[in-house]
């Protein structure tokens, strides 16, 4: 399967709605994404990291799995979220979670342990082997504590089953490399809001996004002009967004995009400890924002 066709453009990391009392909002996850559906994205991951998969127990990812398969109803592609940082973990989360309507898996690389790069291959190797479906790597060393470099990286694209990366080092030279390198079918896509727009001039192949959960439309266009390979109609639309990925990520993820979706009417505004809603000053800019910003 070729992820690098299949996957290019927009994909969503999307959020878990919960009501004010805690309990997972099935109404409004399916509001989401209707909305997201509609304004044209090309794909959506459930369970990662902006859907607070650490406070969800495995009942509730499986619920949550379940769900988003039926709602979508094969519209668009899904991806999902199987991480963790005990491989063994990983490998029995594989075998029994409902992964049929998936399109791939994106498993983050080990976090907290902080394992040598031989430790990463062979972390991913075993899950490659284990999946029933084909794996995304996820290098996010800010979460994880630890860098996935780019030798590991090509290395680990040789690895039967793994078809493409995530790549949030917030690093230019290393996507550089990585792009330079890659073989021709191994997908490359971003994981940094921020930098979509000089990642994708570089090559890369789109991006999994925060912000296209309120904004789906316009970061929907903006990566699609990257990929037409017109980068001032792209630049048009990412300089009025620029102020949205500062306050997106200015406190926490996801508690910055559910301040914006619960002021645009699709989620309260609601997390699971230790994740708390945005103070009240950045949530003050957040309103004051949406009140004078066009971008939709």
């Amino acid at each position: 399967m070729n992820l690098r066709k299949m996957l290019a453009g927009t994909g969503v990391a999307i959020v878990t709605p919960f009501t004010n009392r805690k309990f997972i909002d099935f109404t409004a996850l399916g509001k989401l994404i209707d909305h997201i559906i509609s304004n044209g994205v090309n794909y959506i991951v459930t369970l990662g990291t902006t859907g607070e998969t650490p406070v969800l127990s495995a009942e509730e990812k499986k619920q949550v799995i379940q769900f988003t398969e039926k709602h979508i109803n094969g519209r668009i592609p899904i991806v999902i979220g199987m991480g963790g940082n005990d491989t063994q973990s990983v490998i029995s989360d594989l075998a029994t979670y409902p992964l049929e309507g998936a399109i791939a898996v994106l498993s983050a690389s080990p976090y907290y342990n902080k394992p040598s790069q031989e430790g990463i291959f062979q972390h991913y190797s075993a899950i490659a082997a284990a999946s029933p479906k084909p794996v995304i790597l996820y290098n996010v060393p800010g979460r994880t504590g630890r860098n996935m470099d780019v030798k590991t990286t090509l290395r680990l694209s040789a690895v039967q089953n793994i078809g493409g990366i995530k790549e949030a080092g917030n690093d230019i030279q290393q996507v550089i490399q990585l792009l330079k390198n890659r073989p021709d079918d191994f997908l490359v896509t971003s994981g940094d809001d921020d930098l979509v727009l000089p990642e994708m001039a570089c090559g890369m192949d789109g991006v999994i996004s925060v912000a296209a959960n309120a904004f789906p439309k316009a970061f929907t266009t903006m990566v699609n002009y990257c990929l037409a390979n017109d980068f001032p109609a792209a630049v048009k639309i990412n300089n009025q967004l620029l102020e949205t990925y500062r306050l997106l990520f200015a406190e926490n993820n996801p508690a910055g995009v559910k301040a914006f979706l619960s002021e645009m009417g699709f989620i309260e505004n609601e997390m699971r400890l230790p994740v708390v809603p945005l103070s009240t000053g950045l949530h003050k800019e957040v309103v004051n924002y949406l009140l004078s910003n066009p971008v939709k």
